[in-house]
Parts: structure tokens; C-alpha cells; sequence
């Protein structure tokens, strides 16, 4: 009889230094999004991110993982995640996702954003608008005795609800010691289903939206995903904590 794959829980003391962890994630993406603007190109922006990391005596943890050769995460309109930094420079009415993670004193933090390049078309300040606040409403179904799927149910039904796709080949993660742990995140699901949350349990919950249909798939690199039809895609992440009362967002300022 196969067991059911284990989800580790988090004592008070580990999750402490996960909130370390995901401080500099917070910190490096807000100061990186200040960056963002027509002509920047999305090196720099991976450059300036990696130093901003390594300021804070930690490390960037996407560099190197399964042989993905940056820092940072860059995705810009139609590519979903997994964006590779180049010397393409941006444009006024692009959006792009910034994804970042980071080791600190042995534990892991990771979190996402969409923004605007300049003013952008309705759809697209729509579609970020609608994304960011699907994972929030992910979050709110962070509750112990809960089920996993609620999550997973609720950003769906406000990402469709307001007539965009969620991505389904790409999902949320547990994380810890370890950048991606059980159990998967789905951002599409039945409610009421899944393994039951409990405290210690940490996700990072992280909604890909697209303006058009769902499929994706990877470019030649063998990172950068991006949605068939070519339409816009959006980003947004957290880690949170599930509490005895409740969750922790951990990676917010």
C-alpha cells in the first residue's frame, strides 16, 4: 500500500526564520519594482536584484536551481514564468512579472508581481488588477482544518469570473528547507477537497492568469513558458503560514 506523500510542518522557531527568508524576498522585489520602466533592460533588473540580495547576506535562490542560470525571473506579456533576463529593453505599455527567491540561514522565501511598463491597455491593468487579487482570495481560505483545494477553488473562480484563464500546467508549491515542497498548489480546483491544512504547513500560492485561453507551453530554452495564443499573462505570489488562528503572509512588507 503507497503512503501518502508527506507535508512537513513548520515548528514556531523554523517559520520564524522563514519570515527572515521572505523579508528579503519582500525587500529586494519592492526596491527592484522601482527599476521598472521603458528602456530598462531585464538583466539589469536581474543584476540589480541579485546584488540587493547578497547585500542582506543571503543568496538568490533561483541561480543555479535545476540549471537555471539567473537571480531573478523575468516575464514580460505573453510569457507566463520561468522568463529568462536578457538585453531586451522595455517598452512603454509591456507588463512584467518579477519572481524572486532567497536562502537565508537555511530555509527559503519566494514571492511574484506583474507591473505595469508605463500605461498599459485596459485589459492588461485589468488582468494584473484581477490576478492579484485572485491570490488574496486564495489566502483568505488559509485556515487550519480547512481543505487545500479551497485555495485552489477560490482563485479560479475569481480569475474566470472575470472572464480570464488560470493556468494549469504550472501550480503553487509547499516550501521550507527545500524551494519546492509538498504539497502542489493548483490554481483551479474543487472546494473542499484536498489535504486538510494545518498550522506549519507554508504555501507559496501564486496564480498565473492569462488575458486568453490556458495553454502554455515552454520555448526552447527549456524555461520560459509562455501562453499559446500569444495573449497577456499575469503573476502574483506569496508564502504564507498556516497559524492556529488563521495564516501569516509572510513574504509582505
Amino acid at each position: 500500500m503507497r503512503s501518502a506523500p508527506v507535508i512537513i510542518l513548520k515548528t514556531p522557531r523554523e517559520i520564524e526564520k522563514m519570515r527572515e527568508a521572505n523579508r528579503v524576498v519582500a525587500e529586494v522585489l519592492a526596491e527592484t519594482r522601482e527599476r521598472v520602466k521603458p528602456g530598462v533592460t531585464t538583466r539589469e533588473l536581474d543584476l540589480f536584484a541579485e546584488e540587493r540580495c547578497l547585500k542582506r547576506n543571503a543568496r538568490p535562490a533561483f541561480k543555479g536551481y535545476r540549471g537555471y542560470p539567473f537571480s531573478l525571473c523575468t516575464s514580460v506579456n505573453e510569457q507566463v514564468v520561468h522568463g529568462f533576463p536578457s538585453e531586451r529593453r522595455l517598452e512603454e505599455g509591456d507588463v512584467i512579472s518579477l519572481d524572486f527567491g532567497a536562502l537565508h540561514r537555511g530555509f527559503y522565501g519566494d514571492a511574484a508581481i506583474t507591473l505595469p511598463v508605463g500605461q498599459v491597455v485596459e485589459e492588461a491593468r485589468l488582468l494584473l488588477a484581477t490576478t492579484r487579487e485572485a491570490l488574496y482570495r486564495g489566502i483568505e481560505q488559509c485556515r487550519a482544518s480547512g481543505r487545500l483545494y479551497d485555495i485552489s477553488a477560490a482563485i479560479q473562480e475569481h480569475a474566470e469570473g472575470r472572464g480570464f484563464s488560470v493556468v494549469r500546467q504550472f501550480v503553487g508549491h509547499g516550501i521550507g528547507r527545500a524551494l519546492h515542497e509538498r504539497p502542489q498548489v493548483p490554481n483551479y480546483g474543487v472546494a473542499g477537497s484536498g489535504p486538510v491544512l494545518k498550522p506549519g504547513m507554508v504555501l507559496a500560492i501564486e496564480p498565473m492568469v492569462n488575458a486568453g485561453g490556458s495553454e502554455v507551453k515552454v520555448l526552447e530554452d527549456g524555461w520560459t513558458a509562455v501562453t499559446v495564443d500569444g495573449s497577456l499573462s499575469a503573476h502574483f505570489e506569496h508564502s504564507v503560514a498556516i497559524t492556529e488562528d488563521g495564516y501569516e503572509i509572510l513574504s509582505e512588507l
